[in-house]
């Protein structure tokens, strides 16, 4: 594969924070022409597009920018709208920033010199409708924890509430609960505890219910957007909504990942060797993006449950010598195979996947 400093007439590295960003401009062999640092707002956003114009030896500028999806957010809208090409840079290495120092221009220096050896450059992530599933997915996680939590210190009011109180709640399934819950009324007692308690369970009722408004709502915006985007998905045997959307989000767009095994990797499924000896085998990888790998192991699980083929595949592989875990390793390794095939290739694809 061709290397971007073959390709380029400058990369510009840029270092990404709150109030500022540095910029380095270098040239296809890593020489340093200028540097600048500008505030992270539009004004600046334009002093760093006249600066990059003004110092550039030609018109074939890469931009390589670290967090894209964070402190860069800004200053990457605006380098696509103004039609420039902009790549993701990752974070330097702990060993590379104590050898050679640490300064924001040293590290925009950096990000520049490292894209130039890349044979692959990483899109930054997508705008759009893919970034309204993140943020739906994220706002609906943390819905999920918040309501968990509220309903075991409910849980934990009830246990040790008085014994006529505690009989008369305990035995409920938590809809009924949440709804006995409600209906307390803690102006009937004198006693300060009591009505506190009753206060207390009153207000962490209202709150599990409002928060499962949150997470039903979250759904259904979900369900609308995938269904519409990325319908495909939800075709194939084993994914639903929210497996999907994580899927989408973090696989992003066309041209994020070099091949699938690079997908794969990220999704923590890629095998990792571990033989000793003479046995040889593979375990299982514990790095990557958690969230896609989760949304994996619950289709891998759905699949195990209900689909007679992929049952099948897995005492296969139990017959010939692999543990149970080993057997859903390599059917995670798999699916990631093919959800990647499908979000690459379009909704053309989705009746050979299926």
């Amino acid at each position: 594969m061709t290397m971007l400093a073959q390709t380029v007439d400058a990369v510009i590295g840029v270092d990404t924070h709150r109030d500022t960003h540095s910029a380095c401009l270098v040239n296809p062999v890593g020489g340093e022409l200028s540097a600048i640092t500008i505030t992270a707002d539009a004004n600046g956003y334009r002093q760093l597009a006249q600066w990059a114009n003004d110092h550039a030896p030609g018109p074939r500028i890469v931009w390589a920018i670290e967090g894209t999806r964070s402190h860069g957010a800004g200053l990457v809208r605006a380098l696509r709208q103004a039609g420039q090409h902009v790549i993701e840079s990752d974070r330097p290495k702990r060993i590379t920033r104590r050898v050679g120092g640490k300064s924001d221009a040293l590290d925009a220096r950096r990000a520049a010199r490292e894209a130039l050896g890349r044979e692959h450059s990483a899109v930054p992530r997508a705008d759009g409708p893919r970034e309204a599933v993140r943020m739906l997915l994220v706002t609906r996680e943390s819905a999920i924890h918040a309501r968990t939590g509220a309903v075991n210190q409910l849980k934990a009011l009830v246990l040790t509430a008085p014994e006529q109180q505690r009989q008369r709640l305990r035995g409920l399934t938590r809809t009924a609960l949440i709804d006995a819950c409600l209906a307390l009324r803690p102006s009937a007692t004198t006693d300060p505890e009591e009505r506190t308690r009753r206060l207390v369970m009153q207000r962490l009722a209202r709150r599990i219910r409002d928060l499962t408004s949150e997470i039903h709502a979250a759904d259904d915006e979900l369900a609308a957007l995938v269904q519409h985007h990325m319908g495909r998905l939800l075709q194939m045997r084993g994914v639903g909504v929210i497996t999907a959307a994580q899927c989408w989000v973090s696989w992003s767009g066309p041209g994020r990942f070099r091949n699938e095994a690079a997908f794969a990797a990220l999704a923590g499924v890629s095998p990792i060797q571990a033989s000793s000896g003479k046995n040889t085998r593979h375990r299982l990888n514990p790095h990557g993006d958690r969230a896609l790998n989760r949304a994996l192991h619950h289709i891998a699980l759905t699949l195990q449950r209900w689909d007679p083929e992929t049952r099948q595949y897995v005492a296969k592989r139990i017959s010939d010598g692999k543990t149970r875990r080993e057997a859903t390793r390599c059917l995670k390794r798999y699916l990631a195979r093919k959800i990647y095939r499908v979000l690459e290739t379009g909704p053309h694809a989705v009746s050979e996947a299926a």
